[in-house]
Parts: C-alpha cells; structure tokens; sequence
C-alpha cells in the first residue's frame, strides 16, 4: 500500500498555526513510509473563500519548508484540487446515494429549521438536529416540489437505530449511538456540498490513506463512516490529533494569541523555529530532545509518539527556541535573515513616503520609523488609549468590536480600511476623531503618525490585529 495523507484548508482567512500543525504532522507520516502528500483547497464556502486566503496558505506552508506533491499549483493524477473545480463529481456521488436510498431530498425552509432548532432549546431536548421531516416523503410529493421549483438540500439517510464504531489510531474504539446523530445535509440548495460529502467523496478518489485531522471532526466520523459504507468503499485510517490549546486549556484562538502564520513571520520566527515548535507540541522526538531539525525530524518521526493531552501553544516557548535558532546563526546569516524579513527594501520602500515629510536628515528614518519595527509590544501608557469623552470600558468595548470588523477583511489596503472605520462610526455614533486616536495609540505608540490608514497598511493585518488586541487587553488596566 502507497501512503497517502492530505491537508485541506479553507480559504476563509489567514494562513491558521493550526493548519500547519496538522500539515506538519501529514507530512512527515507520508514523507517517512515514502508516499504522497496532497494539499486540497475547500472553497465550497463561496461567501467566505477568497484566492487571496488560499494564496496565503500556499506561502506560509512553503515559508515552513512543507512542501505537497499533489496540489493546485502543482497539480497531479487526482485533480482538479479545489473543490470549487469538482462540483460535477459531488452532483454525481449525491446522485449515486440518493438512488440507493442512502439520502434523500429535503425541502423544509430555513425558517421552519430556525424555528425546530429554537424550539429544541426551549425544551432543552437531548437531540439537537434536523427532526426527519422530510426522510419519508413519497416519491409524487418530492417530484411535485421539484416540478415547483422548491429549494431543497440533501440529507444522508443515517441510521436511527444502532451504534456506530470508529477504530482511531490513538483512542481505539469510540462507539456513537445512532440516535445521537441527524441526518447531515451533503448538498446545500446552492449546489454546493458541504465538507462531509466533500471530503469522503475527495479521499476515496485521491486514494488517501490516513486521514490525520483535529479532534474535533471525531463527532463528525460516523457520518464520514456511514457515507463508506453506503458508497461500497473501504474506510481510510483515522487519526484525530488533539487540539492545540492555550495556557488555560482553552481552544486556541486569536483573542488570546495571535494564531496567524503571517503575524509570527512579521515578528521576526524564523521558519525553522516555527516548525520545530509546531512539531514539539504534543509530540516528542525522542531522548527529552527539544531542540531538532526539519530532517532529524522526518528521520526519527514516529505517530505514535504524540500525546494525547492538551498541547499548549505557548508563545513564551516559541520565542525562547526562536532565540536558541537565532544564536546559531552567524553574524552574517543572522545579517541576512533580518535584511530579508525585518529591514527589506520592499519595506523600507513603502515606509520612506510616510514619514518623508517628517524628517530633515537620512539618519531620522530610524526614529521617526521605528514602530514600524517594534513587534506587537510597544511601549506607551495605556491611559493614552481612552478616547476623548468616553470612558475606559467603552473605548474597550468600541476597539474590541472594530478589531472582529476589520478581522473580515480579504486585502488590508487604504481603500478597504477607510470605509470600514468610518462605516462603523457612523453606525455606532463616534466621532471618527474619538475612534481613530485610541486606534492610532494601539498601532503606533504615538499620538501623531504618518496617515493611520496609510501606516495601518504598511504595517499589515496579522500586526495591526495584534496591536488592537493587546490594546484592549491594556485598557482593562485603566481606572475609570
């Protein structure tokens, strides 16, 4: 048997530490037993997707040094690789389930489903799903709604009665009782599948082996299973890897550390430090060893090595290995790495217009430029942040709820931030005078910088959020 694992990320947003943990962990399994690795885009969300999202993706992963060997850009035997390519196949596969019976068509609206769902909470009923309304509808009535033109999706068929086992690598038998689980839509009313026929339907066709994915499609499983089963196909190997954590044991997010690839690259982690951590959590290499190359890793690795546990993304950690990295180095390639990320001409280029008008000798840059530089942690009194005639708690609650807004947007340009800052002014009464200087603390240190729009632009969006972030963390130290 040829090994085969995949990753496949949604172009949703920026490039997630998470997605390279588990690439990371894809990777190394395929590249030790001498198989293939597959990166496989799951854009069938067209609202949220974006090619800039998955271009992101595709660079961070190589800035790792994880390299796929069948994929979008480079194609392969299983193509196309974006789902957004193979809607036919889905159509097809649906098809192929709903004439065996394995699903069937449901037409109920999405208010009558707003309304099931409320209705289950009020009555705190153990079952929490679609109710089957429509799992027994006679042949003439589905044709009827169809010749109407009812929208409809398609619901798997999943048994009601029964139990489910999943054989995972490291939990062994997890048993599900049927009855626990409704009926999954596979195809929305757009023609879209949704990831659970997807993604069965894409790894039986690319030929996958090992599905090495977070914990949290465990509960998801036995739908994958059941979709196997109907279809005839033998079922790949599971491995659900636990899910990266921050120091509370909570689910890694980034309101309590950034969790873009893009920020760490921008603050200055060297690739190799980043990998060699990612690879550390959760996981060991063996002999207590911390500290290891991309190599040594693929030399040594071993799946059954990792921990079930809570892995911690311990940010501290990261920046003390980056520090062992950095010391490694010599003069010249340390010189080197700080001119291509830190000091390169592409960023000096886009800083010199800013600050131009502000300065009267060359060796002013520095000064005049040096929170371009200074990482997510610049140094000013938090009391500065509070916006004039407000308060403390509703400066917090104001940058806390612009920072979720500028989180959706697709390009960090003047054009895109103007009419978000200003939009949410308008629509939550501040003047943009209020709101732009606590933004412009937060983002630079000073109250008076080249344009904020311009400056937020130069700076980026993995350390503009991250600025933002700190800043409403260091406003619940300000009195009222």
């Amino acid at each position: 048997m040829t090994v085969k694992t995949r990753i496949a990320p949604s172009p949703t947003g920026d490039p997630h530490v998470g997605t390279a943990y588990i690439a990371l962990f894809n990777y190394c399994f395929a590249k030790q037993h001498g198989g293939s690795f597959i990166l496989r885009i799951e854009d069938t969300d067209q609202t949220r997707s974006a090619p800039e999202y998955e271009e992101g993706i595709l660079r961070a992963l190589r800035w790792l040094g994880i390299q796929w060997d069948e994929g979008p850009d480079v194609g392969g035997p299983s193509g196309p690789y974006r789902q957004s390519e193979r809607t036919e196949i889905y159509r097809e596969h649906a098809e192929i389930l709903l004439e065996k019976g394995a699903a069937y068509r449901c037409f109920c609206s999405s208010e009558r489903l707003t309304q099931l769902r409320e209705k289950q909470r009020a009555a705190k009923s153990p079952f929490q799903g679609y109710d089957g309304r429509c799992r027994d509808l006679s042949s003439e009535e589905v044709e009827a709604k169809l010749a109407a033109g009812t929208p409809h999706v398609v619901r798997l068929r999943f048994p009601q009665e029964g139990e489910t086992v999943l054989k995972d690598r490291f939990r062994g038998e997890v048993t599900t009782q049927n009855r626990e689980l409704d009926d999954q839509i596979l195809m929305k009313s757009d023609g879209f599948p949704t990831y659970h026929l997807a993604n069965v339907v894409d790894d039986h066709l690319m030929e996958v082996t090992h599905v090495i994915r977070a914990e949290e499609w465990l509960r998801s499983t036995p739908k994958h299973l059941e979709l196997y089963r109907a279809f005839g196909w033998e079922p790949p190997e599971f491995v659900h890897m636990p899910l990266l954590r921050n120091k509370d044991k909570s689910k890694i997010s980034k309101r309590k550390n950034p969790v873009s690839l893009d920020y760490y690259r921008r603050a200055g982690i060297l690739p190799e430090a980043m990998l060699n951590f990612l690879a550390n959590i959760g996981y060991s290499v063996g002999e207590d060893r911390e500290k290891f190359t991309r190599s040594e890793l693929l030399d040594e690795f071993d799946l059954n090595r990792v921990r079930l546990g809570s892995p911690v993304f311990d940010v501290d950690k990261l920046r003390w290995l980056n520090g062992l990295y950095m010391r490694d180095l010599s003069p010249d390639a340390l010189a080197d790495r700080i001119l291509a990320e830190v000091l390169s001409p592409e960023l000096i280029r886009a800083i010199t217009p800013l600050i131009q008008e502000r300065i009267e000798r060359l060796d002013g840059f520095i000064p005049a430029a040096s929170f371009f530089f200074a990482g997510d942690e610049l140094d000013y009194d938090p009391a500065l942040l509070v916006a004039k005639k407000r308060t403390p708690v509703e400066t917090r609650k104001a940058l806390a709820k612009v920072t979720e807004e500028l989180d959706g947007l697709r390009s960090w340009t003047v054009e895109e931030l103007d009419p978000v800052l200003r939009g949410f002014c308008e629509r939550e009464e501040w003047k943009p005078g209020q709101l732009f200087m606590p933004i412009r603390i937060a983002v630079t240190g000073r109250k008076a910088s080249p344009g904020l729009f311009e400056t937020m632009a130069v700076l980026g969006k993995p350390m503009c959020q991250a600025r933002l972030r700190r800043a409403v963390e260091l406003l619940k130290t300000v009195k009222t």
